[in-house]
This record gives C-alpha cells, sequence and structure tokens, in this order.
C-alpha cells in the first residue's frame, strides 16, 4: 500500500505545477500548503508505512488523508474515472485500517521494536 503513496508523492515532486493546478481547480484554500501537505504526507508517510515504523498511527494518517482526498477531489461521480479514483481512495482506506488495527506485522521495525 505505501509504494502507491510513494508513487503519487513523487509525481507531485515531478511535476509541482500541474499538481498546484489540480488543486487549485477543485477550489481548496491555499493550494501551495495544500500541496506542501500532500507531498509530506504521502511521502514521508508512505516510507514510515513501508519500513514498518509507527505503522498504527502512519497508516491512520493516510486513511484519513486518503477518504478527504476522495472527497474533495473524486465527487464527480458521472465521470466513470472519478468514480473508480473515489472507489479506489475507499478502498485503499480500509486496507489502512486493517494495518491501524493490527499493526504492520513482523518483519517491521514496530515488531523489532515490540510495538506490534
Amino acid at each position: 500500500m505505501g509504494t502507491i503513496f510513494l508513487a503519487s508523492g513523487l509525481s507531485k515532486l515531478a511535476a509541482p505545477a500541474a499538481s498546484l493546478g489540480y488543486i487549485k481547480s477543485a477550489g481548496l484554500p491555499l493550494p501551495q500548503v495544500a500541496l506542501a501537505v500532500a507531498i509530506a504526507v504521502e511521502v514521508g508517510g508512505s516510507l514510515l508505512l513501508i519500513a514498518g515504523y509507527r505503522a498504527r498511527i502512519v497508516a491512520l494518517v493516510l486513511a484519513l488523508f486518503s477518504v478527504v482526498t476522495a472527497l474533495a477531489f473524486h465527487t464527480a461521480f458521472a465521470d466513470q474515472n472519478q468514480l473508480i479514483h473515489f472507489l479506489k481512495n475507499l478502498a485503499m482506506a480500509g486496507g489502512l485500517l486493517q494495518v491501524v488495527s493490527f499493526g504492520a506485522g513482523g518483519l517491521s521495525f514496530d515488531a523489532r521494536l515490540g510495538r506490534a
């Protein structure tokens, strides 16, 4: 799950103008701040989730981020692509809530630190 967020965050870093334009088109306030937060959450959160460090907290943040972005960017359900993205975000949130409930697993940093 972490790699999806990493790819998304890196794509925002690679094309910040396009990402900023998309955020502006959604009518969100403070688009530059929103872009910076999105990059930090996606890149930072993905790396922490992949490593399994503080995975429950990170997964909760990413789950909330997924729901918020679904509601902010993907509610034009007449457009099938937007509907698919909306459902994908909700599915990702559901998977992340599994990590919140059960932890990152035996190979994670959390398990090695006795926090799994």
